[in-house]
């Protein structure tokens, strides 16, 4: 079975972030690596801290297949603080800076901070990953517009201080699906071209794991909305508990990142667009083997 084409071509500054086709049958969705400048993320924090590692870890996430990087320099796990300005901007700019030179591949910057945004804009990255929705900074709207950035906005239930104190929805699908279309048609209204957007259901912000067992389930809901959709499951602690009820003990890192990129290849089936993982080899080996066996 090919994989459909995006619904709209994610269009950047200096380039058009097209699907990648295999050949003319066989397709997968974009693979984002994930690289944290940060010391405390949730799974790796504290691996990259200084340029040279996040750098090196950047350029070793391409060679092994990374169609898009993600630099953040700024923790989103449950109960985390926020990062004050300057340490954010002195974690993230260079790092930014050396990818986008050296990887030859579009660079991301998760951040919401629209003064981030704009020096790494300015250091050549191409896209706004925010997981306030481009509503936890005021300015970040026109950023985007001003920028003619491609931007990525989630859903988040409270802020990562709050959001896993009780999440609850009455239709988790439903209630995810409704505000992301709200955010997109808000963002369209305050002049960023659809073509701009990607959305992010938000696996993991606000969400307990029966939640992100649902949006996995039903990620193919989303697809209606026009716009790519990315999903960031990656080491997510839903995946630890399926492991967990599985096995009836701990997954090990090496389990989570196998699983991680089997649920990869559902998503893949369901038609998402863009994956956000840790281990871009294992995803890209697990989606090579899975589309061989569509013929």
């Amino acid at each position: 079975m090919a994989f459909p084409a995006l619904p709209q071509s994610w269009q950047l500054r200096s380039r058009s972030l097209e699907l990648p086709h295999h050949n003319s049958s066989l397709q997968r969705p974009l693979v984002m690596g994930i690289v944290n400048v940060t010391p405390d993320s949730f799974s790796d924090g504290g691996r990259h801290t200084t340029v040279e590692q996040a750098v090196q870890h950047g350029l070793k996430l391409v060679a092994d297949g990374a169609d898009v990087l993600d630099v953040g320099g700024e923790s989103t796990r449950p109960y985390s603080s926020p990062v004050p300005l300057d340490e954010e901007l002195r974690r993230v700019n260079d790092v930014v800076r050396c990818l986008a030179a050296e990887s030859g591949v579009p660079v991301s910057v998760d951040t919401s901070k629209a003064s981030v945004a704009i020096r790494a804009l300015e250091h050549g990255a191409e896209i706004i990953n925010d997981v306030t929705g481009l509503e936890g900074d005021p300015d970040m709207i026109s950023v985007a517009r001003e920028s003619g950035a491609g931007i990525c906005a989630m859903h988040m239930q409270g802020t990562p201080q709050t959001m896993q104190d009780n999440p609850s929805y009455d239709d988790v699908v439903a209630d995810v699906h409704a505000y992301l279309l709200a955010r997109r048609d808000n963002l369209v209204r305050h002049g960023i071209a659809l073509e701009k957007i990607c959305l992010d259901p938000g696996i993991g912000f606000g969400t307990t794991h029966a939640h992100n067992r649902e949006l996995m389930a039903h990620a193919e809901r989303f697809l209606n909305l026009g716009t790519p959709i990315l999903i960031g499951h990656s080491r997510k602690g839903f995946i630890g508990k399926t492991i967990k009820n599985a096995l009836g003990r701990k997954g090990t890192q090496d389990e989570i990142d196998t699983a991680t990129a089997q649920a990869a290849c559902g998503l893949a089936a369901a038609g998402i667009q863009i994956v956000r993982v840790h281990d871009v080899g294992r995803v890209r080996a697990a989606l090579a083997m899975s589309a061989t066996m569509q013929i």
